[in-house]
């Protein structure tokens, strides 16, 4: 765990702060020490937003993993303090095994992870985030984050089954039940 310098814990009270004026509250708890949360669903910036003010209120260490291009200066080093791990997307890499691999040399690890992988609308939901849970052997959780109840929160918790279809459909009972802030751009089941 990277300690918090004092940028890193001047960001997160201010996001905590800002999360509460806008009446914003947290639902569920962890399951686990170890898993991936399901950051969904990802239609615009304010997700991270909010998304820090959730973690700080159900005091949790998430880790989460974004385009290397927020971890240059000035932000690189604050990315990192948030729980952030850089992901080079301009090239081809085994992030899959990568994160299998943090998950086994860590006692406690908890990521979080927006299959969506865009802002944008997508076809569909990009599977690496399945596949390192299945990996590691750890729970998905599904993370959301909830814009017309004013929620952010950990809902239900499954163990991938290796039927990808199968635990998707359950994922997709859940989510379609969730409001995004930009309905038109989120990618649904």
């Amino acid at each position: 765990m990277v300690k918090l310098g004092w940028v890193a814990r001047s960001v997160k009270r201010v996001l905590g702060a800002w999360f509460r004026f806008r009446g914003w509250t947290v639902e569920g708890t962890a399951p686990a020490r170890k898993m991936v949360v399901i950051a969904a669903p990802h239609t615009s910036n304010w997700d991270f937003v909010y998304f820090i003010g959730g973690v700080d209120a159900l005091n949790l260490n998430l880790s989460f993993m974004a385009k290397e291009s927020l971890f240059r200066w000035p932000f690189g080093k604050i990315m990192r303090e948030l729980g952030g791990i850089a992901i080079d997307r301009s090239r081809s890499s085994n992030v899959i095994q990568a994160m299998v691999a943090e998950f086994a040399a860590r006692d406690e690890f908890m990521l979080t992870v927006a299959p969506e992988g865009t802002r944008g609308k997508a076809a569909q939901w990009k599977t690496g985030f399945y596949y390192i849970a299945l990996g590691a052997g750890v729970p998905l959780v599904f993370g959301m984050a909830d814009y017309r109840r004013k929620v952010v929160g950990l809902g239900p918790a499954i163990m991938p089954s290796g039927d990808y279809a199968k635990d998707m459909a359950q994922m997709a009972e859940f989510y379609n039940a969730c409001t995004p802030k930009y309905p038109e751009r989120a990618t649904r089941f």
